[in-house]
């Protein structure tokens, strides 16, 4: 096999992991188990929390004592066994621990499966930029087609979307032992410092304050990213109560319409060089901030019939609202730090905003929806997307007030995507 199909085939089984149960599981835990809407915003907040803790000690152990590829296989070995014993959990509070377990295995492996494929590439001599975007976009396939395998096999809210993933996750864990040697570079100096170490130098940034407020932007839009992998495949799910909508293609097949947003994504991606030389980078996020507002203002007002088409709108709109953000935001970092804390910069970008921002996604929503949107066992969906879709323009409103960022038309240049 050449180097490219296997990179192709660990980034599809990465993500395929993830898609077999992330947008599922509000269907296993509300449904299937009966349990309280605020705990189960703490269980998001796993996400955050291990991306908080992990990846900074796991890029440790890879750049000076471990292989690379014989970590992330460890990892995925173990997280997959934790994974495989979920459907035996039968209380809240044990499944938080077991989850949190699991995420503390799966989150770092999403970096280090970059690093191992840029890696492996520089290795062989392909050029990077131009190679790696359609090895990972098959990433996102991979996530799309384990959501449509638990979808049309009836087991989005089955114990089953376990076991899928931790098959998947002990195959690439197995199978990453057969990559190229990614031997650690032991690139950090003897002489630096403990905060050098472990990357906390880039937290001076915070000291900047047009770097402090993108920060902050960045945590309160991950937030908002958490809110739609939390409860929108429930939210399509739950039309099943109302009786002319209970035989629905929505219902039906809630989780295939999500995947419409994983789909855009990947169609979303090409656009962006073309927004941001037209726009730059400010107006570029604000876009997504916006976004953000239509796709929860359209579920809002959607329904399985006449307002099919704002659901799918929804979906399409996803695609913007993610990628914008994400792609500019790591761009506004690469362009606006000193080289020498570039790598960390970005580390503490991810950080705020699938670190804190999850984290915090996670546990206020659940509070919030639990304690004002829920009435007798049911949530009221239009309500929760409407006050999601204020929070996203209280946000969009203040970034742009707020954000001082002039606009240089070269930035899109340096877009590796």
């Amino acid at each position: 096999m050449s180097i490219k199909f296997r990179l192709t085939l660990m980034s599809f089984l990465q993500f395929f992991v993830w898609g077999a149960w992330l947008i599922t599981v509000a269907n296993y835990w509300f449904g299937t188990m009966q349990w309280s809407g605020a705990e189960f915003g703490a269980i998001f907040s796993t996400l955050g929390f291990s991306s908080i803790l992990m990846p900074a000690l796991t890029g440790i152990l890879a750049d000076k004592y471990i292989n690379a590829e014989r970590l992330y296989g460890a990892l995925h070995i173990l997280g997959g066994l934790i994974i495989a014993y979920i459907p035996q959990v039968e209380d809240s509070n044990t499944f938080f621990w077991v989850i949190f377990a699991a995420m503390l295995c799966y989150m770092p492996t999403i970096s280090l499966s970059n690093s191992i494929a840029y890696n492996i590439l520089k290795n062989n001599k392909f050029d990077v930029v131009k190679v790696f975007p359609p090895i990972r976009v098959w990433g996102t396939i991979g996530f799309i087609v384990a959501m449509w395998i638990t979808n049309l096999t009836g087991n989005k809210a089955s114990s089953n979307m376990f076991y899928l993933s931790a098959l998947a996750a002990v195959v690439l864990g197995i199978y990453s032992f057969t990559l190229p040697a990614c031997p650690p570079q032991k690139l950090i100096s003897e002489k630096a410092t403990l905060a050098q170490k472990l990357g906390l130098d880039a937290f001076k940034l915070f000291g900047t304050y047009k770097m402090a407020l993108f920060f902050i932007f960045s945590m309160f839009l991950g937030g908002a990213l958490q809110l739609t992998n939390m409860y929108g495949d429930v939210y399509l799910s739950e039309f099943s109560k109302v009786p002319e909508y209970t035989d629905s293609i929505v219902v039906k097949y809630s989780t295939i319409i999500m995947s419409i947003s994983q789909i855009s994504e990947t169609l979303f991606i090409l656009a962006i060089p073309f927004f941001l030389k037209r726009f730059g980078i400010k107006q570029v996020m604000l876009i997504s901030m916006l976004a953000w507002v239509l796709r929860f203002g359209l579920f809002a007002y959607g329904n399985p019939m006449e307002g099919l088409w704002m659901i799918i709108v929804s979906c399409i709109v996803y695609g913007m609202a993610f990628d914008f953000f994400n792609i500019s935001g790591s761009l506004f970092v690469e362009t606006t730090t000193d080289s020498k804390i570039r790598s960390s910069a970005q580390g503490l970008f991810m950080m705020m905003s699938n670190g804190f921002g999850a984290l915090f996604g996670g546990l206020i929503s659940g509070i919030v929806i639990d304690t004002y949107f829920t009435h007798n066992g049911a949530r009221d969906w239009h309500s929760i997307w409407l006050a999601f879709a204020g929070y996203a323009l209280v946000i969009a409103v203040a970034f742009a007030v707020l954000f001082k960022h002039k606009h240089n038309p070269d930035e899109v240049a340096n877009v590796s995507h």
